[in-house]
């Protein structure tokens, strides 16, 4: 009889990190949706998983804080044994100028999308390795590592991190049966009000729209599956085109 498998979201009462845990949920995970600020939208994901059949948990950490993350595995581990899938999503993008930036701005961030996904890799991999799991973890990045965009000074190094880590770690762990990848958004509509500045960004993409939370969440599918057991330290771009060379003549302009 096959074990029941479990999936841990960080950030996933909101955005794309609630997406990526109901889509696991509906796929036959069991889940851990952590999150810090909203406990009630948490919990209505835990709702959604359970009317499939699931077992789901919420569970608090602020992704910055290292004893928070500690205690956050502590939990899942003793209601669900060991996590099988880690999908480090929770980040913090604070668009913020150079010049304007703060001492407050560049550790907060650092510490949530950069220091926040190295331990909570660390210590999942441990379980891992301690239970014999063939797990994976999927740190979600940002195409901003291969593009520019201002205001991301602190951002989008952060995500560099992130996806140079995932290399590293990657062949570390292929040795203990563990894969590491990461997942590279573009634009994702999260539900921004009409008039949101950001939407005139669209018109501006090759496929003239945003990547949905749901096109996210099913790279992240895909990646945790047996489909994709000899896919370990790569990166999946999803953001229709946006970080292609853009040259003089091209067809869409």
């Amino acid at each position: 009889m096959m074990r029941q498998k479990t999936a841990l979201i960080t950030g996933a009462a909101r955005g794309i990190g609630r997406q990526i845990a109901i889509s696991m949920a509906k796929a036959g995970y069991d889940i851990v949706v952590n999150y810090r600020s909203d406990r009630e939208a948490a919990k209505e994901v835990c709702r959604i998983a359970k009317a499939c059949g699931r077992r789901a948990e919420a569970v608090y950490a602020d992704m910055g804080v290292l004893e928070d993350i500690r205690r956050m595995y502590e939990k899942a581990f003793d209601i669900f044994g060991v996590v099988d899938v880690v999908v480090n999503n929770a980040g913090i993008s604070s668009e913020v100028y150079f010049l304007d930036a703060t001492e407050e701005d560049f550790d907060r961030m650092t510490a949530v999308d950069w220091k926040g996904v190295y331990f909570s890799s660390q210590i999942a991999a441990k379980r891992m390795i301690e239970k014999e799991v063939k797990g994976v973890i999927i740190n979600i990045s940002s195409n901003q590592v291969m593009g520019c965009w201002p205001r991301a000074t602190i951002y989008a190094p952060t995500k560099a991190a992130v996806s140079k880590f995932t290399r590293n770690a990657a062949m570390e762990l292929a040795l203990k049966g563990i894969r590491m990848v990461d997942v590279a958004p573009g634009y994702t509509d999260v539900g921004w009000e009409p008039g949101d500045i950001r939407l005139e960004a669209a018109k501006r993409l090759p496929l003239r729209r945003f990547a949905t939370t749901e096109e996210i969440a099913q790279g992240v599918l895909y990646l945790a599956s047996d489909a994709a057991d000899y896919i370990t330290g790569s990166t999946l771009t999803i953001d229709g085109a946006a970080t292609l060379p853009v040259v003089a003549a091209n067809d869409f302009v």
